[in-house]
Protein backbone atom coordinates (compact mmCIF):
# COMPACT_ATOMS: atom_id res chain seq x y z
CA UNK A 1 0.00 0.00 0.00
CA UNK A 2 1.46 3.36 -1.00
CA UNK A 3 1.71 6.26 1.44
CA UNK A 4 -0.18 9.52 0.94
CA UNK A 5 1.87 12.24 2.63
CA UNK A 6 0.73 15.87 2.64
CA UNK A 7 -2.94 15.11 1.96
CA UNK A 8 -5.03 18.09 3.09
CA UNK A 9 -8.54 17.28 1.83
CA UNK A 10 -10.32 14.00 1.09
CA UNK A 11 -13.01 13.86 -1.63
CA UNK A 12 -15.45 10.96 -1.91
CA UNK A 13 -17.53 9.72 -4.77
CA UNK A 14 -21.01 8.96 -3.46
CA UNK A 15 -22.99 6.70 -5.82
CA UNK A 16 -21.66 3.17 -5.47
CA UNK A 17 -18.83 4.22 -3.16
CA UNK A 18 -20.75 5.51 -0.14
CA UNK A 19 -24.20 4.14 -0.97
CA UNK A 20 -25.38 0.87 -2.48
CA UNK A 21 -26.84 2.30 -5.68
CA UNK A 22 -27.62 -1.04 -7.40
CA UNK A 23 -29.19 -2.49 -4.27
CA UNK A 24 -31.29 0.59 -3.61
CA UNK A 25 -32.54 0.78 -7.18
CA UNK A 26 -33.27 -2.96 -7.23
CA UNK A 27 -35.40 -2.54 -4.10
CA UNK A 28 -37.27 0.35 -5.73
CA UNK A 29 -37.94 -1.74 -8.84
CA UNK A 30 -39.26 -4.60 -6.71
CA UNK A 31 -41.52 -2.16 -4.87
CA UNK A 32 -42.89 -0.77 -8.15
CA UNK A 33 -43.28 -4.22 -9.69
CA UNK A 34 -44.04 -6.52 -6.72
CA UNK A 35 -44.87 -9.49 -8.93
CA UNK A 36 -41.45 -9.48 -10.62
CA UNK A 37 -39.18 -12.39 -9.75
CA UNK A 38 -35.44 -11.87 -9.28
CA UNK A 39 -34.64 -12.40 -12.95
CA UNK A 40 -37.33 -9.96 -14.09
CA UNK A 41 -36.23 -7.36 -11.53
CA UNK A 42 -32.64 -7.67 -12.74
CA UNK A 43 -33.76 -7.16 -16.35
CA UNK A 44 -35.70 -4.05 -15.38
CA UNK A 45 -32.73 -2.76 -13.38
CA UNK A 46 -30.56 -3.27 -16.47
CA UNK A 47 -33.05 -1.16 -18.48
CA UNK A 48 -32.61 1.62 -15.92
CA UNK A 49 -28.80 1.47 -15.85
CA UNK A 50 -28.45 1.23 -19.62
CA UNK A 51 -30.72 4.22 -20.18
CA UNK A 52 -28.94 6.40 -17.62
CA UNK A 53 -25.48 5.47 -18.94
CA UNK A 54 -26.58 6.12 -22.53
CA UNK A 55 -28.00 9.54 -21.74
CA UNK A 56 -25.00 10.61 -19.69
CA UNK A 57 -22.74 9.50 -22.55
CA UNK A 58 -24.84 11.60 -24.96
CA UNK A 59 -24.39 14.63 -22.70
CA UNK A 60 -20.62 14.07 -22.37
CA UNK A 61 -20.35 13.77 -26.16
CA UNK A 62 -22.40 16.91 -26.77
CA UNK A 63 -25.30 15.04 -28.39
CA UNK A 64 -27.76 16.14 -25.69
CA UNK A 65 -28.00 19.32 -23.67
CA UNK A 66 -27.20 18.89 -20.00
CA UNK A 67 -29.94 17.36 -17.88
CA UNK A 68 -29.60 16.57 -14.19
CA UNK A 69 -30.05 13.17 -12.63
CA UNK A 70 -33.54 14.05 -11.42
CA UNK A 71 -34.58 14.46 -15.07
CA UNK A 72 -32.74 11.39 -16.36
CA UNK A 73 -33.91 9.22 -13.46
CA UNK A 74 -37.49 10.21 -14.18
CA UNK A 75 -37.06 9.26 -17.83
CA UNK A 76 -35.51 5.94 -16.78
CA UNK A 77 -38.38 5.27 -14.38
CA UNK A 78 -40.95 5.80 -17.11
CA UNK A 79 -38.97 3.51 -19.38
CA UNK A 80 -38.95 0.78 -16.72
CA UNK A 81 -42.64 1.33 -15.96
CA UNK A 82 -43.54 1.04 -19.63
CA UNK A 83 -41.53 -2.17 -19.92
CA UNK A 84 -43.17 -3.64 -16.81
CA UNK A 85 -46.68 -2.40 -17.53
CA UNK A 86 -46.86 -0.19 -14.41
CA UNK A 87 -49.56 2.44 -14.90
CA UNK A 88 -50.05 3.74 -11.35
CA UNK A 89 -48.75 7.36 -11.35
CA UNK A 90 -47.85 7.19 -7.65
CA UNK A 91 -45.77 4.05 -8.18
CA UNK A 92 -43.96 5.59 -11.15
CA UNK A 93 -43.31 8.79 -9.19
CA UNK A 94 -41.81 6.87 -6.26
CA UNK A 95 -39.62 4.89 -8.65
CA UNK A 96 -38.50 8.14 -10.30
CA UNK A 97 -37.19 9.43 -6.95
CA UNK A 98 -35.49 6.17 -5.93
CA UNK A 99 -32.08 7.85 -6.27
CA UNK A 100 -32.88 9.85 -3.15
CA UNK A 101 -33.25 6.69 -1.04
CA UNK A 102 -30.11 4.62 -1.51
CA UNK A 103 -28.79 2.82 1.58
CA UNK A 104 -25.24 3.38 2.84
CA UNK A 105 -22.71 0.60 2.87
CA UNK A 106 -22.16 -0.82 6.35
CA UNK A 107 -18.91 1.09 6.93
CA UNK A 108 -19.83 4.36 5.21
CA UNK A 109 -20.98 6.37 8.20
CA UNK A 110 -18.30 5.23 10.63
CA UNK A 111 -15.47 5.34 8.09
CA UNK A 112 -16.45 8.81 6.92
CA UNK A 113 -16.67 10.05 10.51
CA UNK A 114 -13.18 8.73 11.31
CA UNK A 115 -11.65 10.41 8.29
CA UNK A 116 -13.58 13.65 8.93
CA UNK A 117 -11.94 13.94 12.35
CA UNK A 118 -8.59 14.44 10.62
CA UNK A 119 -9.40 15.98 7.23
CA UNK A 120 -12.04 18.17 5.61
CA UNK A 121 -14.24 15.71 3.71
CA UNK A 122 -16.12 16.58 0.53
CA UNK A 123 -18.70 14.57 -1.36
CA UNK A 124 -18.45 14.86 -5.15
CA UNK A 125 -21.32 13.21 -6.95
CA UNK A 126 -22.98 13.01 -10.33
CA UNK A 127 -26.25 13.19 -8.36
CA UNK A 128 -28.10 16.42 -9.11
CA UNK A 129 -28.52 19.38 -6.76
CA UNK A 130 -32.08 18.41 -5.81
CA UNK A 131 -31.14 14.75 -5.30
CA UNK A 132 -27.84 14.94 -3.42
CA UNK A 133 -28.94 16.57 -0.13
CA UNK A 134 -31.89 14.18 0.19
CA UNK A 135 -29.65 11.21 -0.56
CA UNK A 136 -27.09 12.35 2.02
CA UNK A 137 -29.83 12.77 4.63
CA UNK A 138 -31.34 9.36 3.90
CA UNK A 139 -27.95 7.60 4.04
CA UNK A 140 -26.74 9.54 7.08
CA UNK A 141 -23.67 10.92 5.31
CA UNK A 142 -22.19 13.98 7.03
CA UNK A 143 -19.90 16.07 4.87
CA UNK A 144 -18.07 19.31 5.43
CA UNK A 145 -19.30 20.10 1.92
CA UNK A 146 -21.25 18.13 -0.69
CA UNK A 147 -20.73 19.05 -4.35
CA UNK A 148 -23.00 18.14 -7.24
CA UNK A 149 -21.65 17.69 -10.75
CA UNK A 150 -24.70 19.66 -11.85
CA UNK A 151 -22.83 22.83 -10.85
CA UNK A 152 -20.44 22.16 -13.74
CA UNK A 153 -23.25 21.01 -16.06
CA UNK A 154 -21.23 17.88 -16.79
CA UNK A 155 -20.82 14.33 -15.54
CA UNK A 156 -17.73 12.60 -14.25
CA UNK A 157 -15.22 11.82 -15.57
CA UNK A 158 -15.32 15.26 -17.24
CA UNK A 159 -12.43 17.33 -15.77
CA UNK A 160 -14.67 20.26 -14.89
CA UNK A 161 -16.45 18.11 -12.30
CA UNK A 162 -13.22 17.38 -10.43
CA UNK A 163 -12.35 21.05 -10.69
CA UNK A 164 -15.36 21.76 -8.46
CA UNK A 165 -13.65 19.75 -5.71
CA UNK A 166 -10.27 21.37 -6.31
CA UNK A 167 -11.79 24.83 -6.13
CA UNK A 168 -13.55 23.93 -2.88
CA UNK A 169 -10.41 22.33 -1.43
CA UNK A 170 -8.37 25.47 -2.01
CA UNK A 171 -5.05 23.63 -2.14
CA UNK A 172 -2.87 22.05 -4.84
CA UNK A 173 -4.38 19.05 -6.61
CA UNK A 174 -1.64 16.71 -5.35
CA UNK A 175 -2.80 17.43 -1.78
CA UNK A 176 -6.36 16.31 -2.54
CA UNK A 177 -7.26 12.61 -2.32
CA UNK A 178 -10.15 11.29 -4.44
CA UNK A 179 -11.80 8.15 -3.04
CA UNK A 180 -13.99 5.96 -5.24
CA UNK A 181 -15.05 2.39 -5.93
CA UNK A 182 -14.84 3.06 -9.67
CA UNK A 183 -11.51 2.92 -11.46
CA UNK A 184 -12.88 5.09 -14.27
CA UNK A 185 -13.67 7.81 -11.70
CA UNK A 186 -10.17 7.66 -10.23
CA UNK A 187 -8.60 7.87 -13.68
CA UNK A 188 -10.58 11.05 -14.25
CA UNK A 189 -9.32 12.46 -10.96
CA UNK A 190 -5.74 11.49 -11.78
CA UNK A 191 -5.98 13.41 -15.04
CA UNK A 192 -6.51 16.60 -13.02
CA UNK A 193 -3.55 15.87 -10.74
CA UNK A 194 -5.47 14.54 -7.74
CA UNK A 195 -4.24 11.67 -5.58
CA UNK A 196 -6.39 8.56 -5.66
CA UNK A 197 -7.68 5.81 -3.36
CA UNK A 198 -9.64 2.80 -4.60
CA UNK A 199 -12.14 1.27 -2.15
CA UNK A 200 -13.52 -2.15 -3.04
CA UNK A 201 -17.30 -2.44 -3.27
CA UNK A 202 -19.47 -5.31 -4.55
CA UNK A 203 -20.72 -3.31 -7.53
CA UNK A 204 -17.71 -1.11 -8.25
CA UNK A 205 -15.39 -0.90 -11.24
CA UNK A 206 -12.16 -2.64 -10.19
CA UNK A 207 -8.75 -1.38 -11.26
CA UNK A 208 -7.20 -2.63 -14.48
CA UNK A 209 -3.69 -4.13 -14.39
CA UNK A 210 -2.19 -0.85 -15.56
CA UNK A 211 -3.87 1.36 -12.95
CA UNK A 212 -1.55 2.94 -10.38
CA UNK A 213 -3.65 4.40 -7.60
CA UNK A 214 -2.03 5.72 -4.44
CA UNK A 215 -4.11 3.51 -2.14
CA UNK A 216 -6.18 0.34 -2.56
CA UNK A 217 -8.29 -0.74 0.40
CA UNK A 218 -10.97 -3.29 1.17
CA UNK A 219 -13.27 -0.79 2.90
CA UNK A 220 -13.44 2.67 4.46
CA UNK A 221 -12.23 1.46 7.85
CA UNK A 222 -9.00 0.26 6.24
CA UNK A 223 -8.74 3.56 4.38
CA UNK A 224 -9.25 5.54 7.58
CA UNK A 225 -6.47 3.55 9.26
CA UNK A 226 -4.15 4.08 6.31
CA UNK A 227 -4.76 7.82 6.34
CA UNK A 228 -4.23 7.98 10.09
CA UNK A 229 -0.81 6.36 9.76
CA UNK A 230 0.25 7.75 6.37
Amino acid sequence: MAETPDIEVVVFDVLGTMVDEPGGLRAAVREAVPDADDAAADRLLAVWHEYVAHEQDRIREGRRSYAGTDVIDREAAHRVADRAGVADPAAVERLATAGRRLPPWEDSQTGLARIARRFPVLGLSNAGRAVLPRLNQFAGLRWHQALSAEDSRAYKPAPEVYQLALDAAGCPADRVLMVAAHAWDLRGAQATGMRTAYVQRPAGDPPAPGDTFDLRTQDLEELATALATG
